[in-house]
């Protein structure tokens, strides 16, 4: 199923209003100010969407509390936006949401990042477990090895590099690592694998004693990309985590062009979220973009954060 994008939420304020009231708030409206449920809607005009609390006595609307507070810009685009994120396989860049939504660049560019804050797991649980297989690989952004130019500086020593945890068939987390040092490999491997899968790696020295015996395999990529194991195990490789990699570096180079470091994690959590809600896993561009709107709650991202 994919999105409508004639729905009267994302061309009219007051159904964009109610329809994340609704999504919001369907048990009935709870204050974010305080929690309390003796809440009342506020008439007139110039209190239009706003709510009363009955104990905190605080006012608040269905943006307080959320990605989309303090926002000038119409909730309707808001929406339209969440969905065009939600829905583009390889991103979609800021200059194009600026050209179809009607707003400044600047705008544009913030709202996208406020986005990826939702797509951001407030609690990022370990990938893998019980026995699962789980790939494992580094990468960098950056120029290529003949010209030079890399993300963020004139050497390629200052490209940005970035660690994979990929479960086959499942989900899969990133982390940017410190390029001089790979103990920010193991460190990130450790803090975001759960103990009990199975790892999969290259032949790199820096895997090795990360799992018990039994629980590591890996492939020597000077030599093969695939090989059996033992007894009737799966098939060792890290096809899956480069073909992310791949993924992953069509949207950068693509569609963004030029990404800062200081950014790199939360377009790294993009492509992250879609990949952890693609179609393989029972998702559409409508749930997609559903749970993008259920991240945006507790959470606040200012200009000054990310400017």
């Amino acid at each position: 199923m994919t999105c409508d994008l004639t729905n009267p939420i994302f061309t009219d304020e007051a159904a964009a209003i109610a329809h994340l009231e609704h999504d919001r708030w369907a048990q009935g409206v709870t204050c974010p100010l305080c929690g309390s449920d003796k809440a009342k809607k506020m008439g007139g005009q110039t209190q239009a969407g706003m709510f009363l609390c009955g104990d905190c006595r605080g006012k608040f609307t269905v943006r307080t509390g959320t990605v989309f507070e303090r926002s000038h810009i119409p909730l309707h685009k808001w929406l339209l936006a969440t969905h065009l994120m939600a829905s583009s396989k390889k991103g979609i860049s800021a200059h194009q949401l600026h050209r179809m939504l009607g707003i400044t660049y600047k705008s544009a560019w913030f709202m996208a990042h406020r986005i990826r804050e939702a797509m951001t797991p407030a609690v990022a649980a370990p990938v893998g477990g019980g026995g699962r297989i789980v790939e494992a690989d580094e990468t960098e952004i950056g120029g290529s090895h003949k010209t030079k130019k890399p993300l963020g500086g004139k050497k390629r020593a200052n490209n940005k590099k970035f660690v994979s945890l990929v479960e086959r068939d499942g989900k899969v987390r990133s982390a940017v690592i410190d390029g001089r040092n790979m103990a920010d490999v193991r460190a990130a491997v450790r803090a975001n694998l759960d103990p009990d899968s199975v790892l999969h790696t290259d032949g790199a020295q820096f895997y090795k004693g990360l799992m018990p015996v039994g629980q590591h395999e890996s492939v020597d990529h000077d030599k093969q990309y695939t090989r059996k194991a033992k007894g009737n195990a799966a098939t060792v490789h890290t096809n899956t985590a480069e073909g992310y990699f791949s993924l992953v570096k069509r949207g950068l180079v693509g569609t963004y062009h030029h990404v800062s470091p200081a950014h790199l994690p939360r377009y790294l959590a993009e492509f992250d979220f879609r990949m952890n809600t693609r179609t393989k896993l029972g998702f559409n561009d409508l749930t997609r973009a559903a749970a993008i709107i259920k991240g945006v709650e507790g959470k606040r991202l200012t200009y000054r954060q990310v400017g």
